[in-house]
């Protein structure tokens, strides 16, 4: 057993008893390493990492191979998933390296933590024009024993490259107007794969947060192609082997082009990345199925990622016994076993054949692409055969509940609680804020990164000092809670969160965040992330919260900082908006403008229409006053639609209102 006992991350556990000698990230590792004169190993992952398990397999279980880790190295093990920022420092530098980045990831430092080789799987031995593991490592060893000039030549550059790689200089002209919207959205289509949705090839991500750009776009201009990227899109990946038609939820991403072969790995902030984008296009074009599937997204989160207390768990493994996706294929016959009468029918409904279409297995999928509606056969195959399943061993489940994908999911719970009246979503989503209010934030109002439940020697708690996305996710979810409660509490849990991301992160020279705090720990270089990749970077996310709070409070100081941020990244995200997703829809929020709305007094039917329709550049106070202009001088038993700086005549009837947002 080695140093990663006592470690509450379950990917770090996993690791617990591997004959390597792991160390966590901390000084303990770099102390290690400069009294005994030998680079640091750095391996980061995650724990539903299908690649991860596959290198932990054939390297660190293996005692030869162990061997000449702990003698040539001091071996470091990082959840990326806990250390955002100890990930994105040397992920740049892996990139920078070898024109590409992924997990696992292996980097080399010298006892200073300046990174000099790195990569990402190495396999056992030689394949593929791939050196082995073992090869790398004897490499390295020679080049530190016995060229240490070149290796702290290449440290250095490296260390200036990652440096660089997080500036970025204001545009001239600002934040981009309409035009550069218009760029983008030709940009948008361009990239847009006609025949099976989404964009490129494979492997193939949902990118959520572009289709939900697209469909702003969409709502700005009424063009049909962007419609049409958004609906393909989304038809393509609910039919396809990605979406679980048995327990609903979406895998990570596709090894195929047509969305039939998931990476099987469930993540939490895929699922609530994908839910907003079925909820909208579910408002925007009535689209039973697009419910349907948010539906049973939604339930899943429910179902199998909720704790008991509220906060929600990061992902499910895409490995059950050691075998990817064993827990989700079936065989030809096991489908005619347990479906009972309808199983003919719900062979030919999921495209389940004797050949099978994975390894001689069948991953269920809709072969009538976005034909979802189960006829009463076909939905009493379901639920058998999900009960079934119910009964194999489940793939291993990342118990750690963080801060920003749980903000990602209570930002979607708000959104589709409000706009369908679900009851339980609502209590889910309260439930949710109060328990991240509770669990991940230190008594002098800190946040933290990662929570888990103690257990199997690990302590219970909180950890890791949040990062930038962290409090930028949390002002955005916490202004859509006090949307849906009506409760000022949430309006002022959203501005400390803004508050403490402005004091805490703000870049006073460029504008935007850095990924790190003023009081976090020092690394090589201080990240900014810019980019938004898997989830929002933390410039998108804060300069959407930063100006829908702004609007709703009525302080100058959040719109300006949005609008540096903008300023900042706005230009690129219009010329390269499949890379800058989220960042887009800021963009569009600032071009066009926030609507006000306000329904003073006990108005429930006014609130209901203010939710009625897809109004993505809106913002909603009701129920309980707090300090901003827009409750001044406002009469009960009326709504108030304000924008530009200047406010329609008050609105007594639902119809009223639905003309003055019209």
């Amino acid at each position: 057993m080695n140093r990663l006992d006592g470690e509450a991350s379950p990917y770090l556990r996993q690791h617990r008893h591997n004959p390597v000698d792991w160390y966590p990230w901390g000084p303990e590792a770099f102390a290690a390493a400069a009294e005994r004169d030998r680079p640091v190993l750095l391996s980061v992952g995650y724990s539903s990492c299908h690649w991860c398990h596959v290198m932990a397999h054939e390297s660190f279980e293996d005692p030869d191979t162990a061997a000449v880790m702990n003698e040539l190295f001091v071996n470091v093990k990082v959840d990326r998933e806990e250390r955002p920022d100890v990930d994105a420092v040397y992920m740049d530098s892996v990139q920078a390296l070898t024109g590409r980045g992924g997990w696992p990831m292996t980097v080399f430092l010298t006892p200073d933590g300046q990174p000099f080789y790195g990569g990402t799987y190495y396999p056992d031995r030689p394949r593929g024009g791939m050196a082995s593991f073992r090869q790398v490592m004897a490499a390295v060893d020679d080049a530190w024993r016995n060229r240490r000039s070149d290796v702290a030549a290449q440290a250095s550059q490296l260390t200036e490259l990652i440096e660089r790689t997080g500036r970025a200089a204001p545009a001239a002209d600002g934040p981009p107007g309409p035009e550069g919207l218009d760029r983008a959205a030709a940009q948008i289509k361009a990239a847009f794969d006609p025949v099976w949705g989404g964009f490129g090839a494979a492997p193939k991500f949902p990118a959520a947060m572009t289709l939900a750009s697209a469909l702003r776009l969409h709502r700005r201009t009424g063009d049909p192609e962007l419609l049409g990227v958004v609906t393909t899109s989304l038809d393509a990946m609910a039919s396809g082997g990605i979406y679980d038609h048995l327990g609903g939820g979406f895998a990570r991403y596709s090894v195929d082009q047509r969305w039939l072969v998931p990476h099987f790995e469930k993540m939490l902030y895929d699922n609530a990345l994908l839910a907003r984008a079925y909820l909208h296009a579910w408002m925007v074009t009535g689209n039973p199925a697009y419910r349907q599937v948010l539906d049973e997204t939604v339930g899943y989160v429910l179902r199998d990622l909720r704790h008991p207390d509220g906060g929600f768990y990061s992902a499910e493994d895409a490995d059950s016994e050691g075998v990817e996706g064993k827990f989700y294929v079936w065989s030809a016959a096991e489908v005619a076993a347990v479906a009972g009468e309808g199983a003919e029918e719900a062979a030919e409904w999921w495209g389940v054949t004797s050949a099978g279409n994975f390894e001689g297995a069948n991953i269920l999928h809709r072969p009538v692409r976005g034909d979802l509606a189960r006829s009463p056969a076909v939905e009493s195959a379901r639920r058998a055969l999900f009960e079934h399943r119910e009964g194999r061993v489940r793939p291993g489940l990342d118990d750690k509940v963080l801060t920003e994908w749980n903000a990602l999911m209570l930002q979607a719970l708000c959104e589709a609680a409000a706009a369908t009246g679900n009851r339980e979503w609502a209590d889910a989503a309260v439930a949710n804020g109060e328990f991240l209010a509770a669990a991940l934030r230190r008594g002098d109002g800190r946040w933290l990164r990662s929570w888990q439940a103690g257990g199997d020697g690990r302590a219970a708690g909180a950890r890791h000092l949040a990062c930038a996305q962290d409090y930028g996710a949390l002002a955005g979810a916490f202004v859509d809670l006090a949307e849906l409660t009506g409760r000022a509490r949430w309006i002022e849990e959203a501005r400390a969160a803004a508050d403490g991301l402005i004091e805490l992160f703000w870049d006073p020279e460029s504008g935007g965040v850095y990924t790190t705090g003023a009081d976090a720990e020092e690394l090589v270089t201080r990240p900014k992330d810019l980019m938004d990749n898997a989830t929002p970077s933390a410039q998108s996310s804060a300069a959407a919260a930063l100006l829908r709070l702004g609007a709703l409070t009525g302080e100058a100081g959040y719109t300006e900082r949005a609008e540096a941020i903008l300023g900042l990244l706005g230009a690129a995200a219009c010329q390269h908006p499949t890379a800058f997703g989220r960042m887009l829809q800021a963009v569009d929020m600032y071009a066009g403008g926030l609507d006000e709305i306000v329904v003073v007094g006990d108005r429930p039917d006014l609130v209901a229409e203010a939710r009625a329709r897809y109004r993505p550049n809106s913002v909603l106070a009701w129920g309980e006053p707090y300090p901003s202009p827009l409750w001044a001088g406002r009469r009960p038993g009326f709504a108030y639609v304000c924008r530009h700086y200047a406010c329609e005549a008050p609105a007594s009837t639902p119809a009223e209102l639905a003309e003055r947002l019209d």
